[in-house]
């Protein structure tokens, strides 16, 4: 668990990526989104899964677990790059719409879902996803939540496409997982419940975009108030760390992932935190 996610320029992962930018109302609020970064060069979200085999993995065994034995009518993968797991959503849905804000991953996802026709890839922000209300019954959100300390109009919109009884599959950051509670209870402190940026203080004067964990609990009050509430939960990529994938390489760490992933739920013990949805 010691590899966390690093928002180094050269390898920074998926952000909530923006066409241009998008606005939402939250409690009165106007709420701006602007987020072109990984227009930039600088951003290959392909390269950085290089050395990352056992994440993706353990990813992909949530989503399925997650969804197994279901069927939908159209899944959309908000902010989901050049379509990394929307090719795995085929499996489940039968028609797919990658919702990418970033036009270069989409140039990408060109080649990378070349022959698979299942998927449509559409110019979206996660915040303004242009789609009818009621119109989907199947969303994923990974590695895009890190990147808001504020996702409210985001789930919101969510909320809005999808069709009542629908499934939101979310993945996100977790920073009440164990390592991060044994940190904070050597200093005598609880870990806080408000969203942690975890930028060093070299990316926040250099503009980074905002690179936050979430506490699960924080997270979830904002989940059922946007009107979901949860069926299931994962604890994901338990064992990740630079020292164990070099040990015991990903197909060892991956059979274990597969035992601690549904029992280390309750405690949200990894770094990342898998929930099923269930819009009310």
């Amino acid at each position: 668990m010691k590899e966390q996610r690093s928002s180094l320029r050269s390898n920074a992962p998926r952000a909530d990526r923006a066409a241009g930018s998008a606005s939402r109302q939250v409690g009165g609020t106007k709420v701006v989104r602007k987020a072109d970064q990984y227009d930039d060069p600088k951003y290959n979200y392909q390269d950085y899964w290089a050395g990352r085999e056992y994440e993706h993995a353990a990813e992909e065994m949530a989503i399925k677990r997650l969804l197994r034995g279901r069927r939908f009518e159209h899944a959309v993968d908000v902010g989901g790059g050049y379509g990394r797991l929307s090719k795995l959503l085929t499996k489940f849905a039968q028609k797919v719409t990658l919702a990418e804000p970033s036009r270069q991953q989409l140039k990408i996802a060109e080649i990378y879902l070349g022959k698979t026709p299942a998927v449509e890839r559409k110019l979206l922000q996660a915040a303004d996803l242009k789609l009818p209300d009621g119109s989907v019954d199947l969303v994923l959100v990974v590695r895009v939540l890190h990147h808001l300390p504020d996702p409210r109009p985001e789930l919101a919109e969510i909320a809005r496409i999808l069709k009542p009884g629908g499934t939101f599959l979310l993945e996100f950051a977790n920073d009440a997982h164990f390592l991060n509670r044994i940190r904070y209870a050597v200093k005598g402190k609880k870990v806080p419940k408000k969203p942690v940026d975890i930028r060093s203080v070299a990316n926040k004067k250099d503009g980074e975009i905002p690179f936050v964990n979430h506490h699960p609990h924080t997270l979830i009050e904002m989940l059922q108030h946007a009107g979901f509430e949860v069926e299931a939960a994962l604890s994901g990529s338990n064992l990740r760390s630079p020292t164990l994938k070099r040990i015991f390489g990903k197909n060892l760490l991956i059979k274990v992932e597969k035992v601690l992933q549904p029992m280390l739920a309750p405690i949200y013990f990894g770094p990342s935190v898998w929930l099923r949805l269930r819009k009310k």
